[in-house]
C-alpha cells in the first residue's frame, strides 16, 4: 500500500510540473487563459524555504516549473 501511495504522489508532482510548464509556454507564446498558474512547492523546496535557503529554493522552483524569476520569487516569498 505504501508503494502505491508513493507512486501516486510522484505522479501528482509530475502532473503539477507539466501544468506549470504549460502555463509558462502559454505565457511565452502570448496565449491567454482564464486560470492562474496552479503552482505547488515540492517537499524539497519547502524544506529549502524552512532552512532559509530562499535563493536555492527559487532556483529549484524555476527548474521544476519553468516559472520566470519574478514569478518564482513571488511564489517562494509567499511560502511561510
Amino acid at each position: 500500500m505504501a508503494d502505491s501511495h508513493q507512486e501516486i504522489e510522484k505522479i501528482k508532482m509530475r502532473l503539477d510540473k507539466l501544468e506549470s510548464q504549460m502555463t509558462f509556454l502559454h505565457r511565452s507564446l502570448g496565449i491567454t487563459t482564464n486560470e492562474a498558474p496552479a503552482w505547488n512547492a515540492s517537499p524539497e523546496i519547502i524544506e529549502m524555504v524552512q532552512r532559509g535557503d530562499k535563493i536555492e529554493a527559487i532556483k529549484a522552483f524555476r527548474e521544476q516549473t519553468g516559472a520566470s524569476l519574478k514569478d518564482a520569487k513571488n511564489f517562494i516569498e509567499s511560502i511561510k
